[in-house]
């Protein structure tokens, strides 16, 4: 079997499935179809299949012209009927891997992909988990699951293995193509054949680690990183403002040491599908060993907390003005979860938000980038248009995204206050009405 399918690796003979057409999964399918194999998309969403096999792009990342062309020449295609499974010898698994209401992993995407996919696996195909999730999930969930489906034995009849996502939503240099990957595979033979696949594909690196398990633990250590260095500079944001001192000026002199230092920064909560996530995971797992990752949970804390302590700060910056937070009127500028894309996926400035109008204030929100989102069940529109007459009429101005789109000059001229969290407008000359996080 492993020979088999490295010829067939090498003579591009392989043909891909790739379940989950999201912020993973159609960039992950438009590359493997641009290196020359014919790929299916799957995906539950009637909507996203139609737009995919219409040439219709909705993820960033993703080149409108790249999907149209392949789409075009039939290298492309979608569907939500997973009995064409049965005919390719490659599937990556990119579905959602949420947390529940009661902040635990909520795997059931996983799980329902993988019992759709035993029902067709066939013999001699690799299959691959790309969801973050806590370490053993591929070898506790996944394949007892394929095994039973399938009547298939894993590493005799196909390969299985975990290959960790690595998209960062409007990163101008890295994308999937040049993104080192990471494979961990049920044995040897499974690391080698799926690492060869992804080769074929990528123009990266590719690191292959001796078992699903580590490579499960190693994208939450990616993640987990970040998010403790982040929670670090968020909690010293919080005590250098007793102190009176700028934490974006102690880190701008601290990273001017050439080593042994990485500048983070502190903002209004984590946002995005990775780093306020996948903590929770490996949390969640260490309880089964009677273990607490006491570290990682203080930064969680302290990051969760950052929302409603940014509606603090801003109540205070009112206070100054002899103005309530109750009945203010705000406006809170970029809901994104990052400066320049439009996914708010776990966005921080949504628990702003409702924050600030819990606490009674009147609150409006421009972001050039998210026209509108939906939250909790209601659904919110942008205001369309900011000028500084327009501004005027708001008691405060909160910066919750640093869109580089926005004229912050313009927002400074016409703003009575101004609590810039992301320090964007820290070129502003005239900083009389600007405070920053």
């Amino acid at each position: 079997m492993k020979q088999k399918l490295l010829e067939k690796i090498k003579n591009k003979e392989i043909k891909v499935g790739v379940v989950g057409l999201g912020y993973v999964g159609l960039p992950l399918a438009v590359e493997k179809a641009k290196a020359g194999f014919k790929t299916i998309g799957f995906d539950v969403q009637k909507e996203k299949v139609e737009h995919v096999n219409e040439g219709h792009n909705y993820i960033g990342d993703v080149v409108d012209s790249d999907l149209k062309k392949l789409v075009r020449s039939g290298m492309l295609e979608a569907t939500t009927d997973f009995s064409f499974i049965q005919n390719v010898d490659f599937i990556a698994i990119c579905v959602p891997t949420p947390l529940d209401e009661h902040q635990q992993p909520d795997i059931s995407y996983v799980k329902t992909s993988t019992e759709a996919i035993s029902k067709y696996l066939k013999a001699e195909t690799m299959v691959v988990l790309e969801s973050t999730t806590y370490p053993g999930t591929t070898e506790e969930l996944i394949k007892p699951i394929l095994e039973k489906g399938s009547g298939l034995q894993c590493g005799k009849e196909f390969y299985l293995g975990f290959s960790p996502e690595r998209v960062d939503p409007g990163n101008l240099i890295y994308k999937t193509k040049n993104t080192p990957k990471v494979v961990g595979g049920v044995g040897k033979e499974a690391t080698e054949v799926i690492a060869a696949m992804y080769r074929a594909v990528l123009e990266s690196d590719v690191c292959e680690v001796a078992s699903p398990a580590i490579a499960e633990m190693e994208k939450i250590l990616e993640n987990t990183y970040r998010n403790i260095n982040i929670g670090l500079v968020n909690e010293l944001a919080m005590l250098c403002n007793r102190m009176g001192i700028s934490m974006w000026e102690v880190i701008d002199a601290a990273k001017t040491k050439p080593y042994g230092f990485q500048a983070f920064y502190p903002g209004p909560g984590l946002g995005g599908h990775c780093i306020p996530l996948d903590p929770y995971y490996l949390t969640w797992k260490a309880r089964e060993y009677g273990f607490h990752t006491s570290m990682i949970e203080s930064s969680m804390m302290i990051n969760d907390k950052m929302p409603e302590y940014t509606v603090e700060r801003a109540s205070k910056i009112l206070n100054q003005f002899e103005k309530a937070l109750k009945g203010a009127k705000v406006l809170v500028v970029g809901v994104a979860y990052k400066q320049d894309i439009d996914d708010y996926r776990e966005s921080p400035a949504l628990r702003v938000i409702e924050v600030l109008q819990k606490n009674g204030a009147y609150v409006d929100y421009y972001d050039p980038w998210v026209t509108e989102y939906r939250y909790k069940g209601c659904k919110y529109s942008s205001i369309m248009k900011i000028d500084e007459a327009i501004i005027g009429t708001y008691d405060i101005v909160m910066i919750t995204a640093a869109h580089t789109n926005v004229d912050y000059e313009m927002l400074q001229r016409g703003a009575k206050v101004i609590f810039d969290t992301k320090n964007v407008m820290k070129n502003i000359v005239n900083r009389t009405n600007i405070e920053v996080l």
